[in-house]
């Protein structure tokens, strides 16, 4: 009986499968996350523009932000904070449905929930922003890792068979 072995051999080879697409996919995941950012960013932009045009001043009687120009996210959820505060004070604490149809406080309540709808709508949309921004750069990294692995060589160990 012999013993014959052989020694195990490291082979670049390219693989099997087509893995193009995979690559094309990894590009197209950075490109759409570069979009996705840069879209986040000019809406951040904008919106925070179109507040700052306002020339909102937070109250010296609100939670946090005293004085400060209302421009993003934290400065309008502090002002419609204030508003509704100052609104219900006016009141009497009733809210604009509790209200008689004759009052004319009523007036002053309506117009305090469109405003602080109107900021409200403005945190939500900072808030999209930074999560298209998120996701942009999620996807950034994810179609890199395609990209990479689709890139790689496959390095293919073979054995010899020990003959008997």
């Amino acid at each position: 009986m012999s013993d014959t072995t052989a020694a195990t051999v490291d082979a670049v080879e390219a693989p099997v499968k087509k893995v193009g697409l995979v690559k094309v996919v990894g590009i197209l995941g950075i490109l759409g996350g570069i979009a996705l950012i840069v879209v986040g960013a000019v809406v951040w932009i904008m919106v925070s523009s179109q507040l700052r045009a306002e020339n909102i001043t937070v109250p010296d009687d609100a939670i946090a932000f005293q004085g400060q120009t209302v421009a993003g996210p934290f400065t309008a959820f502090v002002q419609a904070d204030i508003i509704q505060h100052h609104a219900m004070e006016a009141s009497g604490g009733q809210t604009y449905a509790e209200l008689d149809r004759e009052d004319p406080v009523r007036a002053t309540m309506m117009n305090a929930s469109f405003l602080r709808a109107s900021l409200f709508t403005s945190v939500v949309s900072f808030g999209v922003a930074a999560f298209a921004m998120g996701i942009g750069v999620l996807s950034i990294l994810f179609g890199t890792a395609l990209h990479r692995l689709a890139s790689v060589p496959v390095v293919v160990k073979r054995s010899a068979v020990a003959g008997s």
